[in-house]
């Protein structure tokens, strides 16, 4: 009775504790501008790239430069005057979700509230998130509970968007921006 239960204790894991590599192409990560006090639109970004060790560290970049508003000057202005990309092209986050791996198990959703470093424009700041985990056959999908509040001050971003407000004419254009994700891995044959 004994030999089955760590077999398959050593099965889950193992499975658990892979390495896994960001899926592109099934991951998103979307903000909303809110301008005029109220009028949203969603964005997302393309280029999104990452890994998840088999130690549970998380570690994925956003290529600013990828900024999809899906009107090609706003693009170009969000890119050169918001987000400088020539000086500032990624934005990256780091995160420890080795207590989310230690329990999880295919099927199973684990949420549970941790700290999210975010580098960009030169800044960093700590997120406290609550971070939905789950494992399906060979993958692993990460998303917040609830959107995140990104406020763009604590990222010296609140001038881009004072320029991109004087450009377009608008009366205002919101400095807390909401931002969501799904993000996909992909387990790592070893």
């Amino acid at each position: 009775m004994l030999k089955p239960l760590l077999l398959c204790a050593s099965l889950l894991s193992s499975s658990a504790f892979a390495a896994w590599q960001l899926d592109n192409s099934n991951s998103d990560l979307s903000i909303t501008s809110i301008k005029k006090n109220s009028i949203a639109e969603n964005h997302h970004f393309k280029q999104l790239s990452g890994a998840l060790s088999d130690e549970g560290k998380l570690t994925f970049s956003i290529e600013l430069s990828s900024i999809e508003t899906l009107i090609p000057i706003r693009n170009q202005r969000m890119q050169s005057l918001l987000f400088d990309v020539a000086n500032f092209p990624q934005a990256q986050v780091s995160a420890d979700l080795s207590s989310h791996l230690k329990t999880l198990t295919t099927g199973v959703q684990i949420i549970k509230s941790v700290p999210v470093e975010l580098l960009m424009h030169g800044r960093r700041k700590e997120l406290k998130l609550d971070l939905v985990v789950n494992m399906q056959d060979s993958q692993l999908h990460v998303t917040p509970l609830r959107a995140v509040l990104v406020n763009a001050n604590d990222f010296d971003l609140a001038a881009g968007i004072e320029a991109l407000r004087k450009i377009a004419g608008l009366d205002s254009i919101a400095t807390m921006v909401p931002v969501t994700f799904s993000l996909v891995f992909n387990e790592q044959s070893k």
